[in-house]
């Protein structure tokens, strides 16, 4: 596979050429080029293509925002990864389809994670069979030890900020003794984009229900309309809010499941 092609879009020169120099470093990558700001990516990008694209978001005139807005409406679209010193984008970043999302400042190895991840999505998946595999087990450390969660037993997944939070559902749940945190804690934290984790969990059974929230199709029990939250998937582990953009696939994967367990009845 040929290397990559990547414009950084950052408006400080010392960050950008920094930035720069560690993807230059980067097995996977060959060309970058730069940008000091909005306009000037926007401009480049009607001179060529680029595989991936690296914004800072907090810049004068066009931010990183508008220009992933514009990237996203491209028909060979780079690969989003944000690079910024706040946490509060997170959820509109990957909303926008962004593949990863990177906290200043960030170490080497996460950079080479992020580089990893634009690799897998530019290949993408080489089957379904192995498209519903990949992740079947999440890993995840906590207070020093490694605790290993099976996809199904996750009854839904949510942003938070450069991670996705993995809510369990009670049936799942280890003893208090032997949860993974303090006693009483059901969610883990995964070092992992939500957008990510939907590619990879689809033929899984997880549904995309709002632009920060992935639900297993599995552990829904109702769907109710609240007079608070509007339309939300009731699931052992807790409600998760149901976007109107994504309700209606959500229904559809629902009808779906129950027809495929309907069938696979003796």
């Amino acid at each position: 596979m040929k290397r990559l092609r990547v414009l950084v879009v950052e408006d400080e020169p010392s960050t950008r050429a920094e930035l720069a120099g560690q993807l230059a470093e980067q097995a996977a990558v060959g060309d970058v080029v730069c940008a000091d700001g909005g306009s000037e990516a926007v401009r480049l990008l009607g001179s060529g293509s680029f595989d991936a694209a690296f914004l800072d978001i907090a810049m004068p005139g066009i931010d990183g925002m508008d220009v992933a807005r514009v990237l996203t409406r491209l028909t060979d679209a780079p690969a989003i990864v944000f690079v910024t010193a706040y946490d509060n984008h997170a959820v509109e970043a990957f909303g926008l389809g962004a593949v990863d999302y990177l906290l200043k400042p960030f170490r080497p190895e996460r950079l080479a994670e992020a580089v990893a991840r634009i690799d897998h999505h530019r290949s993408g998946p080489a089957s379904t069979g192995e498209k519903a595999d990949d992740l079947a087990v999440v890993q995840v450390e906590l207070a020093g030890r490694t605790v290993f969660i099976r996809r199904d037993d996750i009854a839904y997944a949510e942003a938070h900020g450069d991670y996705v939070r993995l809510h369990i559902g009670p049936e799942s749940r280890p003893p208090a003794a032997h949860r993974p945190g303090p006693a009483g804690r059901e969610s883990v934290l995964l070092r992992q984009s939500l957008t990510y984790l939907e590619q990879v969990w689809d033929a899984a059974g997880f549904v995309r229900a709002h632009r920060s929230y992935l639900v297993n199709l599995a552990a829904i029990t109702e769907l109710r309309v609240t007079s608070t939250a509007g339309l939300v998937a009731l699931t052992g582990a807790g409600e998760v809010p149901v976007s109107r953009r994504h309700s209606r696939l959500l229904r559809e994967r629902l009808l779906q499941a129950a027809r495929s367990n309907d069938r696979s009845r003796p």
